[in-house]
């Protein structure tokens, strides 16, 4: 299958690494308005280079992976679906909710084959706790708790264009909270400002969320964008019959024991290029198999459309002091 991406910074290259590793991919043509950027990644890892993202819309590339500005998802999802193409985005789906309903509706009768990147879904450890909860294993789930944590703030820059704590990284989290109780109700969330060094941005650099599900069911969800230890990324699954746990993933298991010391660890691995490296790959793996297959996608457009109304729901309610009703 012929692979577009349009965007080679960060998530860009990613994704380029994954498509490059894949028996069944092929990376086509790499879109990035930044004179060389495309043209490195391409010498890196296979393809051809532009600076036009229109070019990868009209190639004869089978799927794009969209890895552009925030902004620009929702016109390029619906650029390529119209020229039959499937399409890989990234989060959020859209700047907006609106955006992103109205994307949904523009989509409608076109046979989309869209899939949304949240690939934590992914994640050989956390999808083997979903597993277990959907076997019955835990009982009813009552409970979830989340915690992600950056090792270091991305630059103001970055910040300014990214929507936000709540769309750009608390979002994951809401997917995933939503993919293990099931559609919020209700949503409260507390900003933190603890970072001197962001205190001009007009953004959380932490958060705390609490998500209840239509049927009564709690997840909590822990964010900050600072973290001495690493990049701090747990999951429990909490309920009446047992529990999932899924802890910081390190470079090797092996603990220490000295006179000065008692089971010293490892650092958490550093950012998430490390900690997610397979489930991206996994992501991909089923995007080209559903395509392929011709079964529908998901994380899909309504999930896309549904996190970005919960991390609205969060800065609504970080800003005002009151809970949101969904």
């Amino acid at each position: 299958m012929k692979i577009g991406i349009i965007g080679a910074g960060r998530i860009g290259q990613v994704h380029a690494r994954a498509v490059a590793a894949s028996p069944t991919a092929e990376l086509s043509l790499i879109a990035d308005p930044v004179p060389g950027a495309a043209e490195a990644l391409a010498a890196r890892y296979g393809g051809s280079a532009t600076t036009d993202a229109d070019e990868v819309i009209n190639s004869d590339v089978d799927a794009v992976i969209i890895c552009s500005p925030t902004p620009l998802h929702a016109q390029q999802v619906l650029a390529s679906t119209r020229t039959g193409k499937a399409v890989l985005c990234e989060k959020p789906l859209a700047a907006s909710v609106e955006e992103a309903e109205q994307l949904a509706r523009d989509l409608e009768g076109l046979n989309p084959r869209v899939m949304v990147g949240f690939n934590r879904r992914f994640d050989p450890s956390f999808a083997a706790a979903k597993a277990a909860a959907d076997r019955g294993e835990l009982g009813q789930v009552e409970q979830v708790s989340i915690i992600s944590r950056d090792p270091a703030a991305p630059p103001k820059s970055y910040i300014a264009v990214s929507g936000g704590i709540f769309k750009d990284m608390s979002i994951h989290d809401l997917d995933m909270a939503r993919f293990l109780i099931g559609d919020i109700a209700q949503v409260s969330a507390v900003g933190l400002n603890m970072d001197p060094e962001l205190a001009d941005t007009g953004d959380f650099d932490g958060a705390i969320i609490t998500l209840i599900s239509a049927d009564g069911k709690v997840a909590t969800v822990t964010n900050s964008r600072h973290c001495a230890t690493g990049y701090d990324q747990r999951l429990e699954i909490f309920g009446n019959a047992g529990s999932a746990v899924v802890d910081n993933l390190r470079p090797t298991a092996m603990a220490l024991n000295t006179a000065d010391v008692s089971a010293a660890r490892e650092p958490y691995l550093d950012f998430f290029l490390d900690r997610y490296a397979e489930a991206y790959s996994l992501e991909l793996d089923a995007f080209l198999a559903g395509v392929a297959a011709g079964t529908a996608l998901s994380p899909s457009v309504r999930d896309g459309v549904e996190s970005l109304r919960l991390a609205v729901a969060c800065d609504q309610s970080a800003r005002s002091g009151q809970v949101v009703q969904l």
